[in-house]
C-alpha cells in the first residue's frame, strides 16, 4: 500500500496588494474551502471581501493573518 501523496502549496510570490481565490488560499493553509467560509462566517481566519460573486483575499492579508496565527500559538504555547 502506498502512502498519500502530500501536495503543498506556498504563498505565491507577489505584490502585497495580488488577490488570491478562496481555493488558492483553502490550498496554502491546507484546509477545505468549507472551513475558510465557516472562519469567515464566524469573523475568524484572513480577511476576505467580494467582487462581484467572488470571495477574494490579498496576499499582504494571508500573510498578515498566518503570522498573527504564529504569534498567538507561541504565546499560548511558551
Amino acid at each position: 500500500m502506498s502512502s498519500p501523496t502530500i501536495t503543498t502549496v506556498s504563498i505565491p510570490d507577489g505584490k502585497d496588494e495580488d488577490f488570491l481565490t478562496l481555493t488558492e488560499v483553502a490550498a496554502i493553509v491546507r484546509v477545505p474551502v468549507n472551513t475558510l467560509r465557516w472562519w469567515r462566517q464566524c469573523g475568524d481566519g484572513p480577511r476576505f471581501f467580494k467582487i462581484g460573486r467572488h470571495l477574494l483575499t490579498t496576499i499582504g492579508d494571508l500573510r498578515t493573518w498566518i503570522n498573527d496565527q504564529k504569534n498567538h500559538s507561541q504565546h499560548v504555547d511558551g
